[in-house]
């Protein structure tokens, strides 16, 4: 009879001819657990998701709650239900008061294609402003706005009327533009933050222009950079906000959100201008409703995410790491080659911690785990790190 590791290869799609292809039996916390026993310090979040830890208790009870009330019910937006009403409610009260309207998606990839629809109905324009280095999702829409032509070259031509900015100066705004879309800080770029002043003049502009500000915290929100929400380091407000990954707690839930003045344009001409069948899923929505109300009382984990981030930067000492970056606990340790990161990543596996590599800084490693982390076992993982790393250089020296 054919292994799981066999039957993954035969049946699932690949995405790479290299995957990780741990055999995980269960997850709990900051740790994944593999079928031998094996014990591995998730220093990722799968990738920027598990911000309340691996089931958390809480998340784990709102589900068992919810799935035996009722799953699915209707396409999105037609019935009251109970998990979406109380989530958007608590969404809104913890943003700016003009993001008062929530649209629930699956994914992050789902809440960059519905704001940008949103914005060109809305502004009646077309123009798209996005950056060199942009993630915003692999989708048709999602993949004309990102900012890396290796990744795109095979699946054009893309939407039309996108222009991609250079990071180091203003783009040019004018009254065609209907959008401008930004991650607040770009994370498959390696973790590249923009200064105060870039993001404030930006701001200023589309202000100046009518264009609408979309940002993109998918990967960076829920207290990940020390704060709530990323913006709220740089004193500036979006005009829509796309949110997901640590969104639903460890389930499938984007969203973008906007004033209930911009979303009503989806009401009408055409009406049902924007529908999808599964987005926020009671059971999802359930979840990131407790997610967020295990964030909101635990607010030391928010707080405490910049001193754990500086202690990392402050422990990931060695003459083969050449900056470590970032905010809170999203960072990245940047080395000489991919060569050199790959075979650190790879050995830190085997020696039971986990971090990845950025999909446009492949030479740097990522630093993102789950902000319930201990000063504990920070020390524990840079150890690891720091004594595979003195291992691989010693044999490359030699």
């Amino acid at each position: 009879m054919p292994s799981q590791r066999e039957l993954f290869y035969q049946h699932l799609a690949q995405t790479t001819p290299f995957p990780l292809a741990l055999e995980i039996e269960r997850a709990e916390g900051i740790y994944l657990y593999g079928k031998a026993g094996e014990k591995y310090m998730d220093l990722i979040s799968g990738i920027a998701v598990s911000n309340v830890g691996h089931c958390n208790p809480e998340v784990v009870k709102a589900i068992r709650e919810q799935s035996e009330k009722y799953l699915h019910l209707m396409v999105y937006g037609e019935y009251v239900q109970t998990p979406q009403v109380e989530l958007a409610t608590l969404l809104c009260s913890v943003l700016p008061e003009k993001l008062n309207s929530v649209y629930f998606t699956n994914s992050g990839a789902e809440a960059i294609e519905g704001a940008m629809k949103l914005a060109k109905r809305f502004t009646g324009r077309t123009e798209i402003i996005a950056f060199k280095d942009a993630y915003h999702g692999s989708t048709q829409g999602a993949l004309s706005i990102m900012g890396n032509e290796k990744l795109k070259q095979a699946y054009r031509p893309l939407l039309p009327d996108v222009i991609i900015a250079d990071t180091n100066s203003l783009p040019v705004i004018t009254e065609k533009t209907a959008c401008v879309i930004i991650e607040t800080i770009q994370g498959e770029a390696g973790v590249r933050e923009f200064s105060t002043a870039f993001l404030q003049s930006l701001r200023k502009r589309c202000d100046e222009t009518g264009t609408l500000l979309i940002l993109d915290e998918i990967q960076c929100a829920f207290g990940r950079t020390g704060k709530l929400f990323a913006f709220e380091h740089y004193g500036i407000e979006p005009d829509i906000l796309c949110l997901a990954k640590s969104l639903g707690g460890g389930m499938p839930l984007g969203a973008f959100v906007a004033p209930q003045e911009i979303m009503q344009s989806f009401t009408h001409n055409p009406m049902l201008g924007h529908i999808t069948t599964f987005g926020g899923h009671p059971v999802c929505c359930a979840a990131g409703l407790a997610a967020l109300k295990f964030l909101l009382r635990e607010k030391h984990l928010i707080e405490e995410a910049t001193q754990k981030g500086e202690l990392i930067k402050q422990l990931l000492s060695h003459p083969a790491i050449k900056e470590v970056r970032g905010k809170g606990l999203l960072l990245a340790a940047e080395f000489e080659s991919f060569e050199f990161n790959k075979a650190v990543i790879d050995r830190c596996i085997q020696q039971g911690v986990i971090t990845d590599w950025f999909l446009f800084c492949d030479n740097s490693m990522r630093i993102a785990p789950p902000l319930i982390i201990t000063t504990a076992e920070i020390m524990k993982a840079c150890d690891v790190i720091l004594n595979v790393i003195a291992s691989i250089a010693k044999q490359s020296h030699n």
